[in-house]
């Protein structure tokens, strides 16, 4: 009962968004709207308080919306027999991916699995390669690392076309990450054809060509560049597929993409989204029938801090959760220890757990796309499509993403980005918790595995500046 009547009977006035924006002046009791209740993205695009619901909106699920996401733990230790004690622990406990990073791979940040054949070999031995889907991370011998995994399932007898799989090539993460490139440019897109005319032909499924926007993410980049900058890797791998001959509505099934998702929820489920969208206009502008796009999702490394870092189990869950909502098909957790050495069992199980529960005690999965239709998701799912359109549209007019980073034009762009951010956080207009904001008295002990750091590739023949993984906390306290 209210007021005497009974709750079927009481009835609301109707309201619009006219009337809600004069209550709101008033409140503000002469303040500007803007400058109080609208905030901005890094890419300047505004974030209002207040969305109506999006008309017509497009559903952007997964690939593959019937089934859950895949749950991956990376496998980085430099010591293979433990690597393979860790990915054991993984698959049997739960984990539905293994993502193999090798030494030298941008995304190592140090470690990383010795780059053989023999350490690929035992790091997976015992392991059902058949029900486990494996991912490459990009490294500098990417191409090779396929060669060990076809000859390690041909030693299996495995069947090939029963498998889950993804090769990470991509040759300007490389050379974003590392600063070099084995041959030259024009040497490689010269012989890229070549080599994936010879992949196509082994009858190898699953993604290819990768388009990893984690190097850029992690260096600096804005979400809209980063998703720029995938969208122009993605578009120079199908023209190596029509330089290889293969009709592009075959290629681009083989193309995917690896990103990274942040502790803003609202802003990593527009950006997975987002991809979704220009993946597809850029399929049609090849006139390809759109195919879904393969997205794999990793926890940034940029927002990770040394301090406290039990906070970064809180961010680690806020970013699985937007990649899950946002529509990603496979996801990887950054353990939390990762800024102080390599994660030992309890990281790495906090980072599977957290996968596990969001999937099967929480069912994010349950609903293809529950952002469809959000008017706050939707206005950022178009805003970064804006944004990332002029990027790639600029990386484009500069010859490509490898042209682009070997006149350092790229590196510029991403550069200012992460000065200002960076800048925002010394002048305190962001903070960080545990680092800026509410630090602790003094820190915990953190436990890591005994490991050491390998050094950085040094061979190459093309250079540029490298984009090196900078964390936030890093910048603000000035440890770069």
């Amino acid at each position: 009962m209210i007021g005497g009547k009974l709750l079927e009977d009481v009835r609301f006035e109707t309201s619009d968004a006219a009337q809600w924006r004069a209550l709101a002046d008033k409140a503000l009791a002469g303040a500007t709207f803007d400058e109080v209740l609208v905030s901005r993205t890094d890419d300047a695009i505004a974030v209002m308080p207040l969305y109506e619901r999006a008309k017509d909106a497009m559903l952007l699920p997964r690939a593959n919306p019937a089934t859950r996401w895949t749950v991956t733990q990376r496998i980085d230790d430099p010591d293979p027999t433990r690597a393979n004690r860790q990915a054991q622990e993984d698959v049997a406990q739960g984990a539905t991916g293994l993502s193999i990073v090798f030494e030298g791979a941008p995304n190592a940040f140090g470690y990383g699995l010795p780059a053989n054949p023999d350490a690929l070999a035992k790091a997976l031995d015992g392991i059902d390669i058949a029900r486990t889907h494996l991912r490459i991370d990009v490294h500098p011998m990417s191409r090779a690392s396929i060669d060990w995994l076809v000859a390690l399932l041909t030693a299996r007898r495995v069947d090939p076309a029963n498998l889950s799989l993804s090769f990470g090539i991509d040759p300007a993460a490389i050379f974003a990450g590392t600063g070099r490139l084995r041959m030259s440019v024009e040497a490689l897109l010269a012989s890229m054809p070549q080599s994936l005319a010879h992949f196509f032909g082994l009858g190898v499924p699953g993604v290819l060509l990768e388009a990893d926007g984690r190097v850029f993410h992690n260096g600096g980049a804005t979400e809209a560049q980063e998703l720029g900058i995938m969208l122009a890797a993605a578009v120079s791998h199908l023209r190596m597929f029509e330089a290889a001959r293969q009709p592009l509505v075959y290629a681009a099934p083989h193309i995917g993409f690896a990103l990274s998702v942040d502790q803003d929820q609202f802003l990593s489920m527009a950006k997975v989204r987002a991809l979704r969208k220009l993946w597809a206009r850029a399929q049609e502008a090849c006139s390809i029938a759109p195919v879904p796009c393969q997205i794999h999702a990793e926890t940034s490394w940029r927002m990770m801090t040394a301090k406290d870092p039990e906070t970064n189990i809180l961010r680690a869950t806020v970013a699985c959760f937007a990649a899950a909502t946002g529509g990603a098909d496979s996801i990887s957790i950054l353990p939390h220890t990762i800024t102080h050495g390599l994660p030992d069992a309890f990281a790495r199980r906090v980072a599977r757990n957290t996968q596990l529960v969001m999937a099967g005690e929480s069912h994010v999965d349950f609903v293809a796309d529950p952002a469809a239709g959000s008017g706050g998701i939707e206005a950022l799912t178009d805003g970064l499509c804006e944004q990332a359109w002029k990027e790639f549209q600029a990386i484009e007019a500069e010859g490509g993403p490898l042209k682009s980073l070997a006149d350092n034009r790229l590196q510029v762009r991403v550069g200012e980005a992460r000065d200002k951010r960076a800048k925002a956080y010394r002048d305190k207009k962001r903070s960080i918790v545990g680092t800026t904001l509410y630090p602790l008295k003094s820190e915990r002990p953190v436990s890591t595995l005994d490991a050491e750091r390998r050094p950085a590739p040094q061979e190459g023949t093309v250079f540029c500046e490298a984009l090196g993984a900078l964390r936030i906390d890093e910048l603000v306290e000035g440890r770069t």
